[in-house]
């Protein structure tokens, strides 16, 4: 088995260099960490975007490839190593803040510098709240972030799970970060060892097939996975994007649901005419019917999620703002 290479990504403050710092010792890796305090452009980009991002990209990118050149291959013949970042993930930032021909001759820099750079075998992308993450970033209080404006990490977030979406040849282990303390908390850092290592496992065992790929999305049980996986299945199932037709899917289901609601509603009846407790009646009614209730409405999911995917909606994100919206929201009687 050749040794391994795990890059740890995620938005700004996440906290990929303290995962990957904790890691090691686990891993018994070698440690690779960005330097990016020395992009002497950086605190004039995060005070204009626009102005300062082609130079901005330009340092990184260089800084990036000398940095990771020699270092990933001779770390990587001593055993397996951990990165706090990949050189990919560069184009990413370049995609949101370059434009025309700037793009363009970034494009071609970092396609013949690319080549010469090994790949990670596992990318383990940390999300979290987008409150959260500004959260951290206030504590951690660096000069040069102080201005940032937050829709710049909501859109490198978006950004993020669509690079992600598309690449290919590299697997990809999503981790929801928000209720997870790795420094303070042993149990959390451990949790994270586990899901590592049973994705290097599946690698290991030539077990990493597309379908393996999307049983892990389903396993970890958050909303970013589910749309992430079916981003997964529909492209290798070649799935009708469709917006429309996506949405008569959805509906279609909605009334299948509205059916099961009206056979639970006269089983409930019946059971009540038989001398049945009105309680009692409808909760014998609702387990007789909960099954077929239940994949129903997982299938109303499944679609909603498909047309969040479909629209670029990051339906997590949206079902937090809207929930804190409606925490204060006056309720008609």
């Amino acid at each position: 088995m050749h040794n391994k290479y795990i890059a740890i990504e995620g938005v700004i403050g996440v906290g990929k260099t303290t995962l990957a710092r904790l890691l090691q010792p686990h891993f018994n890796a070698s440690l690779l960490l960005e330097v990016f305090e020395e992009n002497p452009f950086l605190a004039k980009f995060y005070g204009d975007r626009e102005r300062h991002a082609f130079q901005t990209q330009l340092f990184f990118l260089l800084s990036r490839y000398h940095q990771q050149r020699q270092a990933v291959p001779d770390a990587l013949q001593r055993g397996t190593l951990i990165s706090d970042y990949t050189f990919a993930k560069d184009e990413l930032f370049a995609w949101l803040n370059l434009k025309d021909d700037e793009l363009a001759m970034y494009g071609r820099v970092h396609a013949a510098l690319g080549e010469k750079i090994p790949k990670p075998d596992l990318i383990v992308y940390l999300d979290a709240e987008h409150e959260v993450t500004m959260r951290r970033i206030m504590l951690r209080d660096r000069p040069y972030e102080r201005d940032m404006d937050p829709n710049y990490i909501k859109e490198v977030a978006a950004a993020y799970k669509a690079w992600l979406s598309h690449l290919e040849g590299t697997a990809v282990l999503t981790i929801n970060n928000t209720h997870l303390d790795f420094l303070a908390n042993e149990e959390d850092l451990l949790h994270v060892v586990g899901l590592i290592q049973n994705a290097l496992e599946q690698q290991t065992n030539g077990q990493d097939t597309p379908e393996q790929s999307q049983i892990t999305l389903l396993q970890q049980g958050d909303l970013a996975a589910y749309q992430q996986f079916h981003r997964q299945l529909d492209a290798s199932k070649q799935f009708d994007p469709d917006l429309f037709f996506n949405y008569i899917l959805l509906t279609e289901e909605m009334g299948e649901i509205a059916s099961e609601l009206v056979n639970i509603w006269r089983d409930s009846q019946r059971l009540l005419q038989d001398g049945r407790l009105a309680t009692a009646a409808r909760q014998e009614a609702i387990t007789q019917h909960r099954a077929t209730l239940r994949s129903e409405l997982a299938d109303l999911l499944a679609y909603t999620l498909k047309l969040a995917n479909y629209t670029g909606i990051d339906l997590g994100a949206a079902y937090q703002e809207k929930m804190k919206r409606n925490i204060g929201r006056d309720w008609a009687k």
